[in-house]
């Protein structure tokens, strides 16, 4: 058994994770980040919970790009084909459900 405060982790860089557990080929992992990812589409579906912080999710769909606003404790499901990225405003920490080695 294992306990996590999310509001106590902190990376090394941005993005850097914290693994938490894989599950069947599904990892779980707490990111720390303070810069944006990169424009990507995943390999399986995406669950990605903002515990701390603010970050607001670029999405682009048939070419035009639209921005969703999370705050700690919401919630986004990215399906298997759907573009994305986060740009945190300031630090945030993430939980990120995906297929393990997912990108």
């Amino acid at each position: 058994m294992r306990h996590f405060r999310s509001s106590d982790f902190r990376a090394g860089r941005a993005w850097g994770a914290l693994d938490i557990a894989e599950l069947n080929g599904v990892s779980v992992r707490l990111h720390w980040t303070n810069a944006p990812y990169e424009w990507h589409v995943n390999e399986g579906e995406e669950v990605f919970a903002v515990l701390d912080g603010a970050v607001d999710m670029h999405v682009r769909q048939d070419g035009e790009v639209r921005i969703i606003p999370l705050r700690a404790g919401d919630v986004f499901h990215a399906q298997v084909g759907d573009e994305h990225v986060a740009h945190p405003l300031g630090e945030a920490r993430i939980l990120v459900i995906e297929k393990a080695g997912s990108v």
